[in-house]
């Protein structure tokens, strides 16, 4: 059984930062790449980031390219994502994906786990 907790959303400022964690409790966790993604109202889930389970390889969408980072400790099976210069178009709510595997995967649909969501909200 995996299950993925996030953490870490809330109420900024444009220009501001926040770190996302999510927890995965299930066995082998660090075997599992893991990928967020975001969904605004009326959109579709939009991939922001993903790390393989080594931690060695990631992989951003231009539109956050600069300003977000991936990381995981595996010790922890923990990964976080450290949101920094946020705009108000980043308002969603984020979703920790995981999938099993190495490939970094954009698209929502080739995740096979996913969390409740957290929102972030980022006010002009």
């Amino acid at each position: 059984q995996v299950q993925l907790v996030e953490s870490g959303g809330g109420l900024v400022q444009a220009g501001g930062s926040l770190r996302l964690s999510c927890v995965d409790s299930g066995r082998t966790a660090s075997t599992r790449t893991i990928g967020w993604f975001r969904q605004a109202p009326g959109k579709e889930h939009e991939f922001v980031a993903a790390i393989r389970w080594t931690g060695e390889s990631t992989s951003y969408a231009d539109s956050v390219k600069g300003r977000f980072t991936i990381s995981r400790d595996n010790a922890k099976n923990t990964v976080y994502l450290q949101m920094n210069s946020l705009k108000p178009e980043d308002t969603a709510v984020y979703y920790c994906t995981a999938r099993k595997g190495s490939l970094l995967k954009t698209t929502f649909s080739d995740y096979d786990y996913w969390g409740q969501g957290t929102q972030v909200t980022v006010s002009s």
